[in-house]
């Protein structure tokens, strides 16, 4: 999803770029992480955040709050990226996925009431998700270095850019309105809460197995990113570490 602290992530990028400490580590240059001392010092600080306060608080959402919600709070927020999804297939060359993403951003919009259902799904038309990060590297951009911000996570510079062009492609950007920027914040308050939901306990899974959290989770991303633009599913069944 397009989230407008990725203009506040390429600012963090700017002034840790000149601070990094770089490694000579062949594992970790064979990895596309010439930066690991300092991308393991903002893991570690970040992942004490995320078991102090973020997964505290996904796993009493998911608690709290009726299982119907949350799938209607998830599918909401789904179908408000549609629109930058539609775009990035275009900007792609993929008419196929063009044509679902509409069809889905349709059928949810009418008959899923603003898309809180997913009647899409139950009548058989497939999901996925793109953004400009995606589209550049299927125009061969190159990711540069791996990176771990604080608060924010993995990224690259390449998928920085990209979410801040995706900002400029959600038509929601343009749409002002008493209140728009409370709207704003909450949306990107919400949909962290909704990815954490979705994946807490995958995440306890994880960070239990592991014999280095850190690898294990840069080799995730990494593949993760590698599948979406190769339009694929991920395969973790070789990472390192699990």
């Amino acid at each position: 999803m397009p989230h407008r602290s990725s203009i506040l992530a390429v600012a963090l990028l700017s002034v840790l770029a000149a601070g990094c400490t770089t490694t000579t580590d062949p594992e970790a240059l064979a990895q596309n992480d010439p930066y690991e001392p300092t991308n393991r010092t903002i893991f570690d600080m970040n992942t004490k955040v995320q078991d102090a306060v973020a997964k505290p608080v996904a796993k009493f959402y998911n608690h709290a709050v009726p299982e119907f919600a949350r799938d209607g709070v998830h599918n909401f927020l789904t179908n408000l990226d549609k629109p930058v999804t539609f775009g990035n297939d275009i900007l792609q060359g993929d008419a196929d996925r063009a044509g679902e993403t509409l069809e889905r951003f349709t059928v949810n919009s009418t008959l899923g009431v603003g898309g809180l259902v997913d009647v899409a799904t139950k009548i058989g038309i497939p999901d996925h998700t793109s953004d400009f990060g995606v589209t550049l590297g299927t125009w061969g951009v190159d990711s540069g270095p791996y990176l771990v911000l604080p608060f924010l996570g993995p990224d690259s510079p390449r998928d920085l850019s990209g979410q801040v062009a995706d900002i400029f492609m959600d038509p929601l950007t343009y749409i002002k309105f008493h209140g728009s920027d409370t709207w704003y914040a909450v949306r990107s308050g919400v949909g962290v809460l909704d990815l954490y939901s979705q994946n807490v306990d995958t995440l306890d899974q994880i960070e239990r197995s592991s014999i280095d959290y850190y690898a294990t989770m840069r080799s995730l991303y990494q593949q993760h990113r590698n599948a979406e633009i190769h339009h694929d599913q991920p395969d973790i069944q070789d990472t390192p570490g699990l």
